[in-house]
């Protein structure tokens, strides 16, 4: 398998919602979530689908008014297919795409991947203190 044998795609149609969910449901950001919330959060989102062969392997979730915000979300690449750029290949796709230019902030959060993200022009926040939030991490475990 070479990069060239994959491609990306916005299309939401071409997105696997099982695929999907049987990884963020093992993921360190969101275990245990139902596949109804991660249905939801597709539906309200736009998301890239990474795929090899017909299957999805990679997935990005963009939340965004696509006009000065957005939030990238549920970012991954399925283990068997990591080491050959991939990850790189689906964050460049999501900057991008028509709908993200020109945003005043993009953010968002990761435990182990900050050498990727720097790469894309991602920083810790410039002004932390200004920034707040209500954090359930056990939220979907009470559903």
């Amino acid at each position: 398998m070479n990069n060239s044998d994959y491609t990306i795609s916005a299309d939401p149609q071409r997105l696997d919602p099982v695929a999907i969910h049987a990884y963020l449901t093992r993921s360190y950001w969101s275990p245990g979530v139902s596949f109804d919330i991660v249905k939801k959060a597709m539906d309200h989102s736009l998301c890239f689908g990474l795929y090899h062969a017909g299957a999805q392997v990679g997935y990005a979730r963009v939340v965004t008014d696509q006009t000065t915000f957005a939030y990238l979300a549920d970012v991954y690449v399925l283990e068997a297919h990591r080491g050959r750029g991939l990850s790189k290949r689906l964050v460049e796709a999501v900057q991008a795409h028509p709908e993200l230019q020109g945003l005043r902030r993009f953010l968002l959060a990761t435990k182990d991947a900050h050498g990727l993200y720097a790469q894309f022009g991602f920083k810790p926040l410039a002004n932390p203190a200004r920034m707040m939030e209500v954090f359930n991490p056990d939220v979907y475990l009470a559903r």
